[in-house]
């Protein structure tokens, strides 16, 4: 049920303390000494919903038996061994990906962008499954869908025609995957998933972990057809870990670039990547998002999720200490994630969605660096958890 809730004495994003009120759903100026619901925010830092601008709901684990991992050191042999997983292991979209929002609704996680895949073996039943989970929670998360070929597309015959297939069943954003190691054939690739963002004016995300100067190439493909079809603000490039492997020159003018043309790009500071150039890229004006990635699959068995631990990995994968730093990590939990996908009226200014995180801790660094659970989440006007307590009212999936 909405409510207008009063939070007194709360920090937002770590400022001084104020009050905060949700009125029909979003935040209004000034409050009603009668709100329906009234939470004392005392020593609490209130965070917009968590942005999850990166994930993949469909192929979690979350809940099933303990998979053993015996899978290869290479992305090839993790696709391969994923790809025999969803046949072995009964890996149900539908069910999957609400367990995982489940999980990290708990953790603040109001908003998520998950790359689900299609290809030629399970056509778009994972994409068909998925958005039934986003239709059933859509008052709770708001879910973004990117049709993803994981496999590859060109080296797989029929997966152009799947991808096409997803996006009139109702996905959301056009994926992409390594256009010259996986499809070997970078120009092929992007005129293809391009094509597809023109014909049917949806935006694009693509999986970049080429390395050095083949993913410098890449990204350069990239940026011309963002150019020659308008599409600044629309593309997204995800982990693009070339960019923490060139010389200084080169890795400046590749990050202009992305900044002339508004493609956003989304790390998740993997410990195994390299580490991408955060300060230079805030500094040319990138959107920077983040996300979790797989979370307990057959890829990799780590991850819960939490965001806003995520804002702690990025600041340890780069160095950052200072509570500046932190609080930028956190930015890009947050506003950066939700500029990157799109979202509207995404904040805690009046006007905005009623979203919020309250997060026990004195400051916005501390939050990061210590990651509390007891939290509270308000979404539109309901609290869903109260201090790491779940609302009784919210689904339980089997």
């Amino acid at each position: 049920m909405m409510n207008d809730i009063l939070i007194r004495n709360v920090r937002p994003f770590g400022g001084e303390a104020t009050d905060l009120y949700i009125l029909n759903g979003r935040f209004a100026d000034g409050h009603s000494e009668s709100a329906a619901v009234e939470i004392d925010g005392s020593d609490h830092v209130a965070l917009p919903g968590l942005v999850e601008a990166h994930t993949h709901l469909d192929k979690t684990l979350i809940g099933m038996d303990w998979f053993e991992n015996h899978v290869g050191p290479t992305r090839n042999d993790r696709i391969l061994a994923d790809r025999q997983a969803k046949r072995e292991l009964g890996i149900d979209a539908r069910r999957q990906s609400a367990r995982q929002i489940l999980q990290t609704l708990a953790l603040g996680v109001l908003h998520i962008r998950s790359h689900v895949d299609v290809d030629t073996e399970i056509g778009i039943s994972n994409i068909e499954g998925v958005i039934e989970t986003r239709e059933a929670f859509r008052d709770l998360v708001d879910v973004q869908i990117v049709a993803f070929p994981q496999s590859g597309m060109l080296v797989r015959e029929g997966t152009l025609e799947l991808m096409e297939a997803a996006l009139k069943a109702g996905a959301d954003i056009v994926g992409g995957i390594d256009p010259a190691s996986i499809d070997r054939n970078p120009v092929h690739h992007l005129d293809a998933i391009f094509g597809l963002a023109e014909r049917y004016g949806k935006p694009i995300d693509i999986h970049l972990h080429e390395p050095g100067e083949l993913g410098a190439f890449c990204l350069e493909l990239i940026v011309e057809r963002t150019r020659a079809l308008s599409m600044q603000g629309k593309v997204m490039v995800s982990h693009a870990y070339c960019l923490g492997m060139l010389d200084a020159p080169r890795q400046r003018a590749l990050v202009d670039a992305l900044a002339a043309e508004r493609i956003a790009v989304m790390t998740v500071g993997s410990p195994s990547g390299p580490a991408l150039p955060l300060r230079a890229m805030r500094q040319a004006g990138i959107v920077l998002a983040s996300g979790s990635d797989g979370i307990q699959g057959t890829w990799e068995p780590w991850g819960n999720g939490d965001m806003l631990e995520r804002a702690k990995y990025l600041a340890q994968r780069n160095g950052m200490t200072n509570d500046a730093d932190l609080a930028e990590m956190a930015r890009i939990c947050t506003f950066g994630s939700a500029e990157g996908i799109a979202l509207a009226d995404y904040g805690l200014s009046s006007g905005c969605h009623g979203d919020v995180v309250l997060v026990p801790a004195r400051t916005l660094a501390e939050a990061v660096a210590l990651t509390p659970q007891r939290r509270t989440v308000i979404r539109r006007g309901r609290v869903v958890v109260r201090d790491g307590v779940p609302s009784d009212a919210l689904p339980h999936i089997g």
